[in-house]
């Protein structure tokens, strides 16, 4: 191992391998190309900003994976990643934003090189990083390959977290925490909403707990009062106003982990909707917290919390949470498991989990949001922030 603070040993990389391979076997594919960063700092420990240009994992039938990515970006590698510097590989600069050549020739070479360029190659074909243009480089300087979709393939492998990485999230749920508490430390009439977004930025990136805050996959976002009814806006420099709702969805992070919690602010007194909607929501997430276990599923979740929300007369459209772990932008999620009604997958003892139970109203928006974990015999929430909204009169 080159790297002089690994995040997680040897083994633990060795065991994910082991796991991937198998599932590349069910798939009926020999190598798979990952270029989701999250998937290659999963499979190899790499973590490095330079997602906005082409870089890859490789794992293929045995030994250890290669990196691939940009040549200046191989010193990062050196420094990340737990395999030997054999198994790193750049490519040059002329290829970065050229439309005269793709860096997917060189990828492709390398393939070749290894032997693999006449085998069942899986790509994520519905990824954030993976290009059209990519593909089709791939098609035409791997004539010799069967491709195959294995979008998701490496995602559902990290479903279930070991326990190091349980640790790491719960760091980052204390990180949240704090954030939080900043938030209601600081929030006032008047107060610009950049310089309270400055603040919960310095509170994530300070930490908690004698740990160190990383960088959220999402920024926060902070709407107030109508921009309030739309779920993903962000912030500007309205100051906040007496009278009004302000929701704040953030996350702390550690080691790339990402613990997301959503509060709603309240400065004055809330109208009766506004508490009925948070008392709804209060109900349904203990109904939850009390059922979801090893055994039930994603969509038996999802039909507690509708039913017993519907109880109350509110009504939520979208899913209500989602897997979370290991994450780079643009998004926290780690785009399997979804809390809704078709989903039917079964809960498994190291699961975490975003439940998301918020709701848009015609006049602003409340998000009430728990991370939770799943354990042997139960839930867990990963964070004390105090419930229900936050009421400054």
């Amino acid at each position: 191992m080159s790297h002089a603070n690994p995040a997680f040993a040897d083994a633990e990389y060795a065991d994910r391998l082991q796991r991937t391979r198998v599932a590349m076997q069910a798939a009926g594919v020999d190598v798979i190309i990952a270029t989701d960063p999250s998937n290659m700092a999963w499979l190899t420990g790499y973590d490095g900003w330079s997602f906005y240009v082409h870089q890859a994992v490789v794992l293929g039938p045995a030994g250890d994976p290669l990196w691939w990515g940009r040549a200046m970006d191989v010193a990062g590698a050196r420094r990340t990643v737990f395999m030997s510097d054999d198994r790193i590989a750049g490519y040059d600069d002329s290829y970065v934003q050229n439309p005269a050549k793709h860096p997917m020739e060189t990828l492709a070479r390398l393939i070749a090189a290894q032997g693999w360029d006449g085998l069942r190659i899986g790509v994520e074909m519905d990824n954030y990083y993976f290009s059209a243009a990519a593909y089709q480089s791939l098609l035409m300087h791997c004539t010799k390959a069967r491709f195959v979709d294995t979008t998701g393939l490496v995602n559902w492998q990290r479903a279930v977290k070991s326990a190091t990485e349980i640790t790491y999230m719960r760091r980052a749920a204390r990180i949240v925490t704090a954030m939080h508490a900043r938030i209601a430390a600081l929030a006032e009439p008047g107060l610009p909403k950049n310089a309270l977004v400055a603040e919960i930025y310095r509170s994530g990136i300070l930490g908690a707990d004698g740990h160190w805050g990383d960088y959220p996959a999402i920024v926060p976002m902070a709407p107030s009062g109508l921009d309030a009814t739309a779920p993903h806006l962000t912030w500007d420099d309205t100051p906040l106003r007496a009278g009004e709702a302000t929701f704040f969805e953030i996350a702390g992070a550690y080691r790339r982990y990402q613990c997301p919690q959503s509060r709603t602010l309240f400065l004055g007194q809330p109208p009766q909707r506004y508490r009925d909607a948070a008392a709804a929501v209060a109900e349904a997430t203990d109904a939850v917290l009390d059922m979801a276990r090893p055994g039930r599923t994603c969509a038996e979740v999802a039909q507690t919390f509708n039913s017993t929300l519907a109880r109350h007369g509110f009504t939520k459209d979208s899913r209500c949470g989602y897997a979370i772990g290991l994450s780079y932008p643009p998004d926290w999620g780690e785009r399997t498991m979804s809390l809704r009604a078709d989903d039917h997958t079964a809960l498994v003892a190291g699961m975490t989990f975003h439940f998301m139970p918020a709701l848009w109203l015609d006049d602003g928006g409340i998000e009430i949001t728990e991370p939770i974990l799943i354990t042997e015999i139960g839930c867990e929430k990963l964070c004390d922030t105090p419930g229900g909204l936050l009421v400054k009169a």
